[in-house]
């Protein structure tokens, strides 16, 4: 069947307060969802990025897709990616891309009447999550009660934002992973996130401290343009170095798996789940896992299918978004996500989306 038509649009979410990682501050989250329709059979996909990606869909992308075959993927993908050249294919753009990639695969499971997961093959019925937030802007009673909602659903790890202030309150960083450590309960795995707040040596330093209070995964300690820092520190801390949530094509993963021991997918920013599924199989040449980064219902039906998976992040405004902006959203029990079983990836926008339709 020929893809008919492509729309888009997006949604504007307020957070609940303030929220601020160590190098970032926002107070709104906006979803960009694509629809791609082959007769009266719709696809849905969405991003997570600016309003601005929507002028992509329209003006670059919606005339690569319809017209083709709804079951040419690839076919679809490499035309959206050509023809955004002169562009660049990264940031914006590939987001764009991941969103329509994301309808696509929606879309052509549906008209198979297939769950997406067992479309792509599935290895897993249930994902394990992570749970994710923690954010430097918490006072210690919220944390504490985050802790307390991760423990509610199952989750055997969680992480927490560390490097306040662009690395400039240490001491509170270090107060907070022990308040992580001592509420999280036993054989809970420790993780934190810097989004590279650090310096080198500074990450170094606070890596060793981590180190001693048991973390397990130290997220972009630096940069993640700093490929080099991200090789030392891999080489000389205990904890797993990771990062990979920016990259956007596979030549980024290849050249991100030399250093790191996780390789951090965001299928909304690396070209769908076909860049996720690309991804995934480089980082299986070098005998590394992959996390999905951030959205869990839209990563739970491809790393169903992901044999070399380690987590799904259930990062905290993603997890409240999802089920307001969607029908069908799995709910994590048992610290796992589990695949959907009806046709697609089984999300519905929902009828009172429109509500947070922004332009």
């Amino acid at each position: 069947m020929k893809i008919t038509g492509v729309d888009v649009a997006a949604y504007k979410f307020p957070t609940p307060e303030p929220e601020a990682d160590g190098t970032l501050q926002w107070d709104a989250t906006t979803a960009v969802v694509a629809r791609v329709h082959a007769g009266e059979v719709t696809g849905v996909g969405w991003t997570y990025g600016s309003p601005a990606t929507t002028g992509i869909v329209q003006h670059h992308l919606v005339g690569q897709v319809v017209g083709k075959d709804a079951g040419d993927i690839t076919a679809c993908y490499e035309a959206m990616r050509r023809n955004c050249r002169n562009l660049g294919s990264k940031g914006l753009v590939m987001q764009a891309i991941s969103a329509v990639d994301v309808a696509l695969w929606d879309l052509k499971a549906r008209l198979h009447s297939m769950s997406l997961p067992a479309l792509l093959g599935s290895v897993r019925e249930g994902v394990p999550v992570y749970g994710s937030g923690g954010f430097t802007t918490m006072t210690d009673d919220q944390l504490a009660e985050q802790i307390a909602g991760w423990r509610d659903i199952g989750c055997t790890a969680m992480k927490i934002k560390v490097g306040e202030s662009w690395g400039g309150n240490v001491a509170r960083d270090l107060a907070r992973v022990r308040q992580l450590r001592e509420q999280s309960g036993e054989g809970v795995e420790i993780m934190v996130d810097a989004n590279g707040g650090y310096s080198r040596g500074q990450a170094l330093r606070v890596g060793v401290a981590l180190d001693e209070l048991g973390v397990v995964w130290f997220e972009e300690p630096v940069s993640s343009d700093d490929i080099d820092g991200l090789g030392v520190l891999r080489g000389e801390l205990r904890c797993d170095v990771t990062a990979g949530e920016y990259a956007a094509d596979v030549y980024e993963v290849e050249g991100l798996c030399g250093v790191l021991d996780c390789i951090q997918l965001d299928a909304t920013r690396c070209g769908g789940y076909t860049g996720f599924l690309r991804g995934a199989a480089i980082a299986a040449a070098h005998n590394l896992e992959v996390s999905a980064h951030c959205a869990p219902a839209l990563h739970a039906p491809v790393t169903a299918a992901t044999a070399n998976l380690r987590h799904i992040e259930f990062f905290a405004d993603h997890a409240r978004l999802e089920p307001q902006l969607f029908d069908g959203v799995p709910v994590v029990s048992d610290g796992l996500i589990r695949a959907n079983t009806t046709p697609g990836h089984g999300l519905a926008l929902s009828p009172d989306a429109d509500r947070w339709k922004t332009e």
